[in-house]
């Protein structure tokens, strides 16, 4: 059997923190005198990196060390108020269990910075399960660009195509599609009906608690 591997999101995938995110991104352009529709916001940004974020609401020319300041900024907001909830999501740990034990290959594929990662993975003791974690450093571009997930799946050695990639918004589908890779949606932040369109979701799911291996890659 070719060899396969389980890509997961981070943020709102293996934790429910979706809403946390989007409420610093509230206070941090508030603070700057700018209303944003939280809603319409995740819609259009999750998996989208904060460098993206930031240039697209406050402006192209911002010079780098700037973006990189004001990133910061919102990260160290989110931290604050996400880490008195931080754990994962439910069946997570006994999926990643049951997977290691399959012998299929464990990435993460995040638009999360450094800082992020090691607040949630090894904050969790998570690190340790993954062949590979690949983050906002390591491409250049955000989702829906693939660039992620097919990094994550070479650092593997498994081919997109026996991926199956663990997502919760629609610009990280849209992302494993040009990735050629098969997705399940976790419902924590969107409805199911906001992944009607996408031809490449094999499954729809409130948590990881009913999902079997066997059924994932028999899908």
């Amino acid at each position: 059997m070719s060899k396969r591997a389980f890509v997961f999101d981070m943020d709102g995938t293996i934790v429910d923190n979706m809403s946390f995110h989007t409420a610093s991104w509230v206070t941090f352009f508030q603070r700057r005198g700018k209303d944003i529709d939280a809603d319409e916001f995740f819609r259009t940004t999750a998996g989208r990196q904060g460098k993206e974020i930031i240039r697209s609401h406050l402006g192209q020319d911002l010079l780098d060390d700037e973006v990189v300041a004001l990133n910061l900024e919102k990260e160290s907001v989110y931290r604050e108020l996400y880490e008195p909830h931080r754990k994962t999501v439910t069946g997570f740990d006994d999926l990643i269990a049951q997977a290691k034990l399959r012998g299929v290959a464990l990435a993460v594929a995040t638009a999360a910075p450094n800082a992020n990662i090691t607040f949630t993975l090894d904050g969790l003791d998570l690190r340790r399960h993954f062949d590979t974690v690949v983050g906002a450093a390591d491409v250049p571009r955000g989702k829906p660009h693939p660039d992620v997930f097919l990094l994550a799946a070479e650092r593997c050695g498994v081919a997109p195509e026996h991926c199956i990639v663990f997502e919760d918004a629609p610009l990280g589908v849209e992302a494993a599609r040009r990735a050629g890779m098969r997705c399940v949606v976790l419902t924590t932040t969107l409805p199911a009906e906001a992944f009607a369109e996408f031809d490449n979701v094999i499954h729809i799911a409130s948590d990881f608690s009913q999902l079997t291996i066997d059924e994932l890659f028999s899908e």
